[in-house]
């Protein structure tokens, strides 16, 4: 269930704002003038919605590739590179 607060809890009660973002890392909607008007969440939960985004955009370029008959690398080339990479930070 989505946790709505109207905007005068972001400015009356903002430390209570933060430990609920905080503590149930999910997104609080903030209304105005009963509409919704801007979402307010924890900088973890941030994080991990940007690496979502980075994923879901890596998994649609590999898709398009597939589907314009790009037959990709083996698992064993892909190894062989992150091995290699591995080696090369060290």
């Amino acid at each position: 269930m989505p946790i709505i607060k109207p905007i005068s809890d972001l400015r009356n009660k903002s430390n209570e704002i933060s430990k609920l973002a905080n503590n149930s890392n999910e997104p609080i909607f903030i209304t105005k003038n009963g509409e919704g008007d801007l979402v307010v969440m924890s900088m973890s939960h941030y994080s991990k919605l940007q690496l979502k985004l980075d994923l879901l955009s890596k998994l649609s370029v590999a898709a398009n590739q597939k589907a314009s008959g790009d037959a990709g690398k083996s698992l064993k080339q892909v190894m062989a590179n992150i091995r290699e990479t591995i080696n090369a930070n060290r």
